[in-house]
Order: structure tokens, then C-alpha cells, then sequence
């Protein structure tokens, strides 16, 4: 029997080959995956329902670890499929939403991470820690850095990070201004320090201070040797180029950096343009300001804070006397947002990795809170300095700066069409449909109106799939085509 959108051709025939690249027995599996610490925090928890989440890299290993965890505990476990949210490559981040569909009582998420703070469920994070030659890499360092006298800060990527104390052993007796990094641990995200404000101000100006020290940038903290100061240390990266690096040159963008690249075991010295990057990103900034109508694209629903970064921007957008709208898309792409033409400019919402987006491929720009926070909140200035992390823009973070309330309009030329702009509301709630105020204004100084988006949507010729009932005949079932599209079985040659 022949089923409908089926073929007996072979070349439909389409085979999955999931080769098993496992590791070469119990042992070295149960220390890469640290299986006995997994097992031991199910039953210290007893939990019932576990959920493994495994990036696409690891997904040769999941069978034999959930088997092998399995042996050991008696809790129901199972692996997560595809992520929810975000782009393909966001498997850094731990997969709320899914571990809630499947009734699960915790995650553990092996790979690479973000450290992104959880809300609902608990999590174990895992790296699988890779192997890197550390008397290779100290090798390098030295090479590419002959200057002992220099501050040299390591970091590394989360499945690397096992390998910075063994380098800092190797090179404490050479360095003489050698600093560690550790991992700040999502369960001490929330936990301020009374110095904190002072940490940012020391970040921020890069002055030296023999009295505070102590930072934390991208998940990683460290303290510094008195009287030295963060832009004067030249960052030693262990990790592979991409998401991660760049993260850690846009936040630190006035430290010098090396990378260590422990599968092809080359170093060499970044030479990304920051200036260039944090110019393109201040055009993103002129095109928030230029925008009308705001579109909020939610990129995460389970990252701590989502809910309290959506309310602080909808009040910023609002603010700036401009509409604003939020979107739930799922997995961000092109085709997507193409569908909201009405819509200026989107504001991603997601982890610090996925949120510097390179938007050049999509119809409207795409930025991030802190670019929308510049362009709509006149207490903040752009300095220079870049924040990736949404939750250094809520209320308790060192970097906060509250929006004024009642500000006044500010007429500014914009950048993008030379032309002067508005920002700023002062009069917009106060005056209701019904306000006789006249105001006299030249062309010049017109403010382009800003139309509803269902407005918008109802002046369209096509406006989507419409279900039109009582307006569509009803016809009788009728035999579909068999075959490939390029050659049915109907059609005669």
C-alpha cells in the first residue's frame, strides 16, 4: 500500500548513520562524564525523573553514559531531545523548557556551558573536560610572551578549564604577575558582594587599586596583584576561536589576548579590530534610536531574570516614545522576522553567547538589551565598555543605572538619515485623545507617525493563511500525486 508524500524510489530511501565514537572503556568514560559524581547528586536529591541534555558533539557518548548512569541509580533517566530556543548552537544553555514538557526533576548538562542562572530546575553541569598539553601550552606562552614582568590572566573555555591551575603550577615560577580564573557557578550568581559597585568602577575606568582586586567578568572571576590594573593584563584564552572568545574581547575589549587552541595545539595573538567591532555595534545603537515600532524577540525562556529583563525593556521602549512588541519564535532565523516588516528593529533576548548576533543577513537589525538600553535611556552613555550579560542591566547589579522618570524630549540629528529625532516622551501619557494642546512644527522638525501594527497588517493585499469559513467549497477526496516532484508517476516522458 502507497501512502500519501511516499516513494518506492531509492533515492528517497534516506539512512541516518550515527557513528559511535565512544571512549575506550568504563573508566575513561566514567571520568570524562565524572559519572560517579552525577550519581551521587541524583541519590543525595532523590530525584525520580533525571534528564540529560548533550550538545551535538557529545551525542556518540549519551547512550553508553545514560546506560552506564543507569546501572547505578534507580531514578527514571532520559535525554532531551533538540532545543527549544535560540540557534543551533545553543546548546549551551540549559533546556528549561523541555526538561518541564517531560516532567523532569533536574538536568544535567553535559558540555560546554554558558553558566546562565536557572529558574525552576535544578542543574549539574558537567564539562567533559578535554586533554591539553600543558608543557606545550607553557611553551607557547613563553614564546609568544617573553616579557616576565607582564600581568598574564588565564582562561579557558568550561571543558578546558581543569587545565588552568596544572598551567598556572607550571609557570607561578617565571610569571611574576601570573592570575587564575575560576568558574562562577550559576547558584552564586545572585550573590552580591558588598564591594561590588567598586569592582565595576575599577573595571570600568582600568585604574589601578591596591585595595579592591576582585572581578568578575564572563562567568570567571579573579583577583588581581595590587597596584594593577585589568587593562594591563594580556589574557592567555584556552579554548578554540568563536562564541566564547569573542565574548570575553567585546567585555575585556583594552586587554591584549592569546589563544591556545589545545586539538591543533596552536597559539597565536588575536588580532581582532575592537574598535571596528564596537563601532558596528554603536551603528546598532543609531538604528535603535531611529526605530518607531521595537520588536522584543524572546531568545530564552530559561535563563534567570527573562521575565525582569522583558518588563525593564518594554518600560525603556515605552519611555522613548516608541511601540514595542515581544516575540516568541523559537529558533531564530531569517524567514522568521521577515514576517514583521512593520517592525524597526528586534531586541534579542539570550544568553551572553547567542546574544552578539550577527544581524547583517536578516531585513532589520538585530540588538542587544544593553544597545537598547543606550539608545532609549539618556542616563546611560556609551563608554566604550559593553555589557553582554542582560542581567547586568537589572536592578542590583553593579551596572545598573536607573531610567528617569518624566524625562524631557531630546531632539538630536540622527546618524543614519541625517535628519533630526525625538526621543523621549514627555507629554505622551499625560495627554489623552482628547488634549486641545497645539503645537507648531516644521518639516524639519516632524516626527514620523507611528501606525499600529494591526493597522498595518490590515492594508496588506496577503495577510497570511485565513481560514475563510463558509467561504470555502467543500469538495470530494481526491487521489494526491505519487513520486518525486522532478517526475510523477501520472506524468508521461
Amino acid at each position: 500500500m502507497m501512502l500519501a508524500f511516499s516513494s518506492s524510489d531509492d533515492v528517497m530511501m534516506t539512512k541516518l548513520n550515527v557513528i559511535q565514537q565512544g571512549l575506550a572503556g568504563f573508566t575513561e568514560l566514567s571520568k570524562k562524564y565524572e559519572l560517579k559524581r552525577c550519581a551521587e547528586w541524583i541519590r543525595d536529591h532523590n530525584f525520580v525523573r533525571v534528564a540529560l541534555q548533550f550538545p551535538d558533539q557529545l551525542l556518540g557518548d549519551s547512550v553508553s553514559v545514560l546506560s552506564s548512569l543507569q546501572e547505578m541509580v534507580t531514578a527514571n533517566i532520559f535525554i532531551l531531545g533538540d532545543t527549544s530556543y535560540g540557534s543551533a548552537f545553543c546548546s549551551c544553555c540549559v533546556d528549561e523548557v523541555a526538561g518541564e514538557h517531560l516532567q523532569a526533576d533536574c538536568i544535567i548538562h553535559y558540555g560546554p556551558a554558558c553558566l546562565s542562572p536557572t529558574q525552576r530546575l535544578p542543574v549539574l553541569y558537567v564539562f567533559a573536560s578535554c586533554p591539553v598539553d600543558i608543557k606545550h601550552a607553557a611553551q607557547q606562552l613563553e614564546s609568544l610572551c617573553p616579557d616576565y614582568s607582564k600581568p598574564v590572566l588565564l582562561m579557558a573555555e568550561t571543558s578546558y578549564q581543569h587545565a588552568v591551575d596544572s598551567l598556572y603550577d607550571e609557570l607561578k615560577g617565571k610569571y611574576n604577575g601570573l592570575v587564575t580564573s575560576q568558574l562562577k557557578m550559576p547558584d552564586d550568581v545572585h550573590e552580591k558582594s558588598a564591594d561590588s559597585g567598586e569592582k565595576s568602577d575599577n573595571l570600568s575606568s582600568g585604574k589601578a587599586d591596591t585595595q579592591i582586586s576582585t572581578f568578575c567578568k564572563c562567568s570567571r572571576c579573579f583577583q588581581l596583584p595590587p597596584g594593577v590594573s585589568l587593562n594591563e593584563c594580556l589574557v592567555f584564552f584556552i579554548g578554540q576561536e568563536g562564541l566564547v572568545l569573542t565574548n570575553f574581547m567585546m567585555t575585556m575589549n583594552k586587554c591584549g589576548f592569546l589563544t591556545y587552541d589545545p586539538a591543533t595545539k596552536i597559539c597565536r595573538q588575536e588580532s581582532l579590530n575592537v574598535n571596528k567591532a564596537l563601532m558596528k555595534r554603536y551603528y546598532m545603537i543609531e538604528c535603535a534610536k531611529d526605530a518607531s515600532i521595537v520588536g522584543i524577540v524572546v531568545g530564552t525562556l530559561g535563563i534567570s531574570g527573562t521575565r525582569d529583563i522583558i518588563a525593564h525593556l518594554r518600560l525603556l521602549v515605552r519611555r522613548a516614545g516608541k511601540k514595542c512588541y515581544t516575540f516568541v519564535v523559537g529558533k531564530l532565523s531569517v524567514a522568521k522576522l521577515a514576517n514583521f516588516m512593520e517592525v524597526d528593529v528586534f531586541v534579542l533576548v539570550a544568553c551572553p553567547l547567542n546574544s552578539l548576533l550577527d544581524s547583517s543577513e536578516f531585513y532589520r537589525p538585530v540588538v542587544t538589551p544593553y544597545e537598547m538600553e543606550v539608545a532609549c535611556n539618556q542616563a546611560r552613555e556609551w563608554t566604550g565598555d559593553y555589557l553582554t550579560d542582560f542581567q547586568e542591566l537589572l536592578p542590583g547589579s553593579a551596572n545598573y543605572i536607573q531610567t528617569t522618570e518624566g524625562a524631557t524630549d531630546t531632539t538630536y540629528v540622527s546618524l543614519i538619515s541625517n535628519k533630526l529625532r525625538r526621543l523621549g516622551c514627555s507629554s505622551g501619557e499625560d495627554d489623552g485623545p482628547n488634549s486641545a494642546s497645539l503645537i507648531l512644527r516644521s518639516d524639519a522638525m516632524g516626527v514620523a507617525s507611528v501606525e499600529m501594527a494591526g493597522d498595518y497588517l490590515a492594508q496588506r493585499s496577503w495577510k497570511g493563511l485565513e481560514q475563510k469559513l463558509e467561504n470555502t467549497p467543500i469538495e470530494r477526496v481526491r487521489e494526491g500525486r505519487r513520486g518525486l516532484a522532478m517526475s510523477y508517476t501520472h506524468e508521461t516522458e
